[in-house]
C-alpha cells in the first residue's frame, strides 16, 4: 500500500523527550505550522510551560509526564493524544539518557537505564504508534544519531544505544513494507548539537564535557527539528543533519581502522572536556527529570544554523539540478574559452 502523509499543519504529533532540546524545537515548529502536537517527558513542570506557551502563540498543544523507561508509558501516552485530538498522524521517539564515561567506569544499572530510555522506550513507542497508523497511515519518526553508524570513545553506551535503534528501525521498516501498510518509517541521525545534552548527561570524566571538535562541526537543534517535521510529511528512509556525519556515517565504515585513530585522537577527554561547567540545575537526568525548557545548551560556542547536506538529502531533484546546471554552466565556459583561445 502506498504511503500518504498528511501536511504537516493538518497532523497530529507525538514528541517524546520534547521539555528540552530536538523535542522542544521540534514542537515549536510543528506546532507554528498548524499541527497539533502532544508534548512528552519527564519534567511535568517544564512540560506545562512549554505547552502553554504555544498555546499563547496560538498553536494547539497538550502535554502528558511521563517515564518513557516504565512499561507501559507510550500505550497511555498514544491513548491520551487520542482523547484529545482523536488520532495520531506522526509519532517522534526523541527521548534519550546519556553517559561519558570509559565503558569499564559504567554500572551495569547505569548502562541498562540509557537503554531503557533510548531503546526499549523507542521500541514500546514504536509499537503503540504502528498500532494505530497501520490503520489511517502516517510517519513513524526515529531519532538516532551519526554515532548509530559508528561508536565514539568515552560515549560507548550511548553509541551502542543509538546503534540498536538504527538496526530496530531498519528491521521495523522492512517488515511494515512487507505488510504493505501505509506506515513511513524514518531514521533522523543528527551530527552534533547545540542541546542540554552536555548538561543532562552523567559524566564520569572528572572534567565539565563540552561538544565535540571542531567548533564549525556545532549544529542547532533547529535544524533537526527542520528534519524531522519535513520527514512527518515527506517519506524518507534517513536524514542526517550536518555535513560532518557524512564522515561518520559513510566514510568511517569504509576505512574502520583509520576511523579508530582519528577518533581517538580528536575525542579523547581533552577532545570532550573544557572549562564551561553545565547549569548545576540541569546536570546529570539519568535517572530523576532535572531542569529543562532550554533548546540549547549554556556553552559559549555559536552553532551552524544552516546544513546545506541536509538541504540537499530533503530536495534531491532540485539539488541535482543545481549540480547539473553548474556542470553545464561550467562545461560552456570552458568551452568558450577554448574557442576564444583558438580565434586569438
Amino acid at each position: 500500500m502506498r504511503v500518504s502523509l498528511k501536511p504537516l499543519r493538518e497532523q497530529v504529533m507525538v514528541i517524546t523527550g520534547a521539555s528540552s532540546g530536538i523535542g522542544l524545537a521540534t514542537a515549536r515548529r510543528a506546532a507554528a505550522a498548524g499541527a497539533s502536537v502532544v508534548l512528552a517527558a519527564r519534567n511535568a513542570e517544564a512540560l506545562d510551560e512549554a505547552a502553554a506557551d504555544i498555546r499563547r502563540k496560538g498553536g494547539k498543544s497538550e502535554a502528558f509526564a511521563c517515564d518513557l523507561a516504565e512499561r507501559g508509558s507510550a500505550e497511555r501516552l498514544a491513548a491520551f493524544a487520542e482523547e484529545k485530538f482523536g488520532r495520531i498522524d506522526s509519532w517522534v521517539n526523541n527521548a534519550a539518557a546519556s553517559m561519558l564515561a570509559t565503558i569499564e567506569t559504567v554500572t551495569i544499572d547505569e548502562h541498562r537505564r540509557v537503554f531503557d530510555v533510548g531503546y526499549f522506550g523507542y521500541v514500546e513507542g514504536s509499537l503503540a504508534a504502528v498500532a494505530r497508523l497501520k490503520q489511517s497511515g502516517g510517519a513513524l519518526i526515529n531519532v538516532g544519531s551519526v554515532l548509530s553508524n559508528r561508536a565514539a570513545p568515552l560515549q560507548g553506551v550511548y553509541s551502542a544505544m543509538k546503534a540498536a535503534v538504527l538496526g530496530f528501525t531498519d528491521a521495523l521498516r522492512m517488515e511494515l513494507e512487507m505488510a504493505e501498510a501505509p506506515v513511513s518509517v524514518t531514521l533522523i541521525k543528527p551530527g552534533a548539537t547545540d542541546t542540554m545534552y552536555i548538561e543532562h548527561a552523567r559524566n564520569k570524566l572528572g572534567a565539565p564535557s563540552t561538544p565535540p571538535p571542531p567548533p564549525s562541526i556545532l549544529y542547532d537543534p533547529e535544524l533537526v527539528a527542520k528534519a524531522i517535521c519535513f520527514a512527518a510529511a515527506t517519506p524518507r528512509r534517513s536524514l542526517t543533519v550536518g555535513g560532518a556525519g557524512l564522515l561518520l556515517t559513510a566514510a568511517a565504515p569504509l576505512q574502520p581502522r583509520l576511523a579508530d585513530l582519528f577518533l581517538e585522537e580528536m575525542l579523547d577527554e581533552d577532545g570532550q572536556t573544557g572549562d564551561e561547567p553545565p547549569d548545576p540545575d540541569a546536570y546529570d537526568n539519568l535517572f530523576e527529570a532535572r531542569e529543562d525548557g532550554r533548546t540549547n545548551s549554556n556553552q559559549s560556542r555559536k552553532p551552524r544554523k544552516q546544513s546545506l547536506y541536509l538541504e540537499a538529502q530533503m530536495h534531491p531533484v532540485a539539488t541535482a539540478a543545481l549540480i547539473g546546471g553548474a556542470a553545464a554552466l561550467a562545461g560552456a565556459g570552458a568551452w568558450l574559452l577554448g574557442r576564444s583561445s583558438r580565434e586569438d
